[in-house]
């Protein structure tokens, strides 16, 4: 395993620079396909920080699985011409598959992995149409099951044992809402051998569709996550953080949490102001080496 400035410089050189320096007119970064604009809600873009990786040397762009009898957008992203690649699956936040969450897979997949991204909101509704954060969870993210996003992860995961993936190297990444999914995910599915939770929701009330939340599960994650949390994130206070340690510690997965103390919530998320470079860069590299620690490389 390489040192951390290895991985910084891994990096930098994947991500290349920002394709709207020049003042490029936000109304073009409106989503129209998976993985590709950004949603309504997160708009204004920070056009000036936006981190976009290019697609040279991969296969990349929309898959459909069938699960249930609904077709399940993917965004898929992976080196050209590979088998036997370590998989990691990509969870977006709230907005859905948008194109930070299409350029995280790429970034995965230059460094060589099957990374997959999928809409799972897709039964709910288009996630990219809703021009507030409030609407957007009213119409669309409250009325998603956790039973349902298991099941569509589980089908991601037999694509990629389909299709050229080793499954037996399984990881998970997520974002805000899909922070939560990599922490349940993680209790779900014991093939999952590492993932990064990147400030997800450790605590809430429990639903009927939520019946249960991390801080109830923890103690049953057989892989590793690796919590990524800024300490200043209002919606995410330090003690519930203490409180998944606790959970944790009754199992034996050795997660652990990194907290970057003048970062707040969504502090990875380059095309918003809540962007912490610094802190972004040194979480995936994180990310990296916690995956390839653990089998996930």
């Amino acid at each position: 395993m390489r040192d951390n400035d290895g991985f910084k410089q891994d990096f930098t050189s994947l991500v290349g620079t920002s394709p709207f320096a020049n003042g490029t007119d936000r109304r073009g970064f409106l989503k129209t396909a998976i993985g590709t604009g950004f949603a309504a809600a997160a708009l204004p873009v920070m056009a000036q920080s936006v981190v976009k990786t290019d697609t040279a040397g991969l296969t990349a762009g929309e898959i459909i699985l069938t699960v249930n009898g609904q077709k399940v957008p993917v965004y898929r992203a992976q080196p050209e011409g590979r088998t036997g690649m370590p998989v990691v699956l990509v969870i977006s936040e709230i907005f859905g598959v948008h194109e930070h969450i299409a350029d995280v897979a790429r970034r995965f997949a230059k460094l060589g992995y099957l990374a997959l991204a999928p809409d799972l909101f897709v039964r709910q509704g288009d996630a990219s149409s809703y021009g507030t954060v409030a609407e957007l969870i009213k119409e669309v993210v409250s009325k998603v099951p956790d039973a349902q996003v298991m099941t569509d992860l589980d089908a991601c995961v037999a694509y990629a044992k389909a299709n050229g993936g080793n499954t037996d190297k399984l990881g998970i990444t997520g974002f805000c809402w899909g922070g939560r999914i990599t922490w349940m995910y993680a209790a779900y599915n014991p093939q999952v051998k590492a993932g990064a939770a990147w400030y997800g929701r450790l605590v809430g009330d429990k639903t009927v569709l939520t019946p249960s939340n991390p801080v109830d599960v923890g103690s049953t994650i057989r892989g590793a996550v690796l919590g990524l949390y800024g300490g200043k994130d209002e919606g995410i206070p330090m003690a519930t953080i203490e409180q998944m340690k606790a959970a944790l510690a009754l199992g034996n997965s050795k997660s652990e949490f990194i907290v970057y103390p003048n970062s707040g919530h969504a502090f990875h998320a380059d095309y918003r102001p809540s962007y912490v470079e610094a802190d972004a860069k040194d979480g995936f590299a994180r990310t990296l080496a916690w995956f390839r620690s653990r089998g996930v490389v």
